[in-house]
């Protein structure tokens, strides 16, 4: 079963899967199932996998491929699954995606790659792109300079978006980047040019006024997928006050994972304590925990739950 590609309507919560390894740094496959089971217990609206945050680089050729169709498999189509296709070559760009499209994807998201300075350069790396992949594949721009030290300008997102209606969604996560956001949405309105779907990163940290500006949901990838799904959905039906004061219920443990360096490291630990995979392992090189690390984020989880269990949530 295939679900419904992507498109200029997709809004919700995408989660930025995390890729599971054992403790000596093998995939663990038995832990891509269960963390799987895990989001889709959560509500998720779909999945983005094989994203920075996913440890994509880290991974063989032949391990993407294996998460890939671990995970494809074991959603059997019941949400969509967008899958992160960035890399310094376009063949291999072009290999992966029409795989993953041909094997049930719902899209694909692409970063550009490094070393881009202008916004020529820029167009004509995406325009290449699109034109390699053609009319068929949806692609989701990922926006995000504080890793590939590129600077999308709104003029050139949004000739994208004119120029190739296969571009149907934004990853937003530039940072600081609310006002960007709010741009993307009063040009393209002013000039006429399609609205696509716009879906949040940087671990939500400023999910309701990004909301309130015009985003569509979050694709990302915060240990508790429930308050973000919770939160989406309380914006979607106008009770925006109602949605930040339930965000603010796990502020402190978003905030605490979102620190550059060390977050991939914290949500692995949770998802790990929440019982989503079996070990908290992060690929070399990456940051590994310490005890007064570990002790902290216990202190933060208790509260966080203290805190949930005070308001009967």
């Amino acid at each position: 079963m295939t679900a419904e590609k992507i498109s200029e309507t997709t809004k919700g919560v995408y989660i930025i899967a995390a890729t599971p390894f054992t403790d000596s740094g093998a995939l663990d496959l038995e832990s891509t199932d269960s963390l799987t089971d895990f989001y889709l217990e959560k509500g998720v609206t779909g999945f983005t996998i094989l994203g920075m945050m996913g440890e994509a680089p880290k991974l063989t050729e032949q391990e993407t491929l294996t998460v890939m169709d671990r995970v494809l498999r074991r959603i059997e189509g019941r949400v969509p699954v967008v899958v992160g296709v960035s890399h310094a070559s376009n063949r291999h760009v072009e290999r992966l995606a029409k795989t993953a499209m041909d094997q049930g994807a719902a899209g694909v998201m692409l970063a550009p790659v490094a070393n881009l300075k202008t916004d020529e350069q820029i167009y004509n790396y995406f325009a290449a792109m699109a034109q390699l992949l053609g009319p068929d594949i949806p692609i989701c721009l990922q926006d995000f300079p504080q890793v590939t030290g590129v600077h999308m300008s709104v003029a050139v997102i949004l000739q994208l978006i004119d120029d190739f209606p296969q571009i149907v969604m934004l990853k937003h996560e530039d940072f600081p980047g609310m006002r960007k956001l709010s741009e993307v949405r009063s040009q393209s309105l002013a000039d006429g040019i399609r609205r696509i779907s716009v879906l949040v990163g940087n671990g939500g940290l400023f999910l309701p006024q990004e909301m309130l500006r015009g985003a569509d949901g979050a694709m990302t990838g915060f240990a508790y997928p429930e308050m973000l799904v919770q939160a989406c959905a309380l914006f979607e039906q106008g009770r925006g006050d109602e949605a930040e004061d339930l965000f603010n219920l796990y502020l402190p443990l978003l905030r605490h994972e979102f620190q550059y360096g060390l977050g991939l490291a914290l949500r692995k630990e949770t998802l790990m304590r929440r019982g989503a995979i079996r070990s908290a392992y992060v690929r070399r090189p990456g940051p590994v925990l310490n005890a007064i690390d570990l002790a902290e984020l216990g202190r933060l989880i208790a509260r966080q739950d203290q805190a949930l269990r005070e308001r009967g949530r």
